[in-house]
């Protein structure tokens, strides 16, 4: 009843899974992954308990392709299980119960595996790893699962229909503030496009929370901070000073994660005069 894919990036720093299914809020059952450690989909009458026993034996040393023996071998109800996972050192395994519900099956190469069952057919899941091994290892990890995700909608996925799907991945220190490890996660739980409505979240994430680019920023000088500081008062925030009107204004519309002191990012400026009308 679902399709997935679990990865780790080619530079090894982070982990990640995305999936799609007829089945109300997916991400809450099927992704599960941990900073330097590894990543996890469980499904198919998911054994959601596969997820934090999966990460402890991931922590603990065992390989993917251990961790999934391990955790199905447990497991009476294995037949009717489906598991996809990727370990720190990008060694990854994916297991299809003999009673899932077809079409079935996955692949596992070297940083990904794939996975999903009720398909249309394993070209879902040809499509998805095609998607993933063709897209740049460059992108974020995060757009690559996500082009993954997509080719294997386009290949016709879930053969009942749509519904939810999420994306999950982290990275040490690469949360909110710097205060955990999760770097996206965002899941569309109802609705008749998730997979296009989780690219639409995916690309107000990365406006709002990714990493100003230090080689386009723009010094808060001159016409720029006259420029901004206009458009701050069209909105009506003067704190006093440039800098301190634009991270209220920042703070307000949630671009604090794009803050560097002295500059203003593209991104935030191009927002702040949409903003203003201009």
């Amino acid at each position: 009843m679902t399709f997935s894919i679990v990865a780790r990036s080619a530079d090894g720093t982070s982990w990640g899974v995305a999936v799609a299914s007829k089945f109300l809020a997916v991400g809450a059952a099927v992704p599960a992954a941990a900073a330097e450690v590894g990543a996890i989909a469980t499904q198919s009458f998911a054994n959601v308990s596969y997820k934090q026993r999966g990460l402890t034996l991931l922590r603990a040393g065992l390989s993917a392709q251990a961790t999934v023996d391990a955790l199905t071998g447990a497991d009476d109800g294995r037949d009717q299980r489906q598991l996809g996972i990727v370990d720190v050192n990008g060694g990854a395994a994916t297991f299809t119960g003999p009673g899932c519900n077809p079409w079935a099956g996955g692949r596992a190469l070297e940083n990904v595996a794939a996975q999903g069952n009720i398909l249309t057919g394993p070209e879902v899941v040809d499509d998805m790893v095609a998607a993933y091994l063709n897209s740049a290892e460059s992108l974020p990890l995060a757009r690559r699962l996500y082009a993954a995700l997509a080719a294997g909608d386009a290949a016709g996925g879930d053969s009942r229909g749509r519904q939810s799907a999420a994306l999950y991945v982290v990275k040490a220190g690469a949360g909110y503030g710097g205060f955990d490890d999760v770097l996206v996660d965002v899941r569309t739980d109802d609705h008749t496009d998730p997979i296009g409505e989780l690219g639409r979240l995916l690309d107000i994430h990365d406006l709002l929370f990714g990493t100003p680019d230090p080689a386009t920023l723009i010094e808060l000088s001159g016409e720029v901070a006259t420029e901004v500081a206009t458009l701050l008062a069209t909105l009506g925030i003067d704190d006093g000073s440039v800098q301190s009107s634009l991270e209220h204004w920042a703070g307000i519309e949630n671009y604090e994660e794009r803050m560097v002191p002295g500059h203003i990012d593209p991104p935030v400026l191009a927002a702040l005069r949409r903003a203003a009308g201009h």
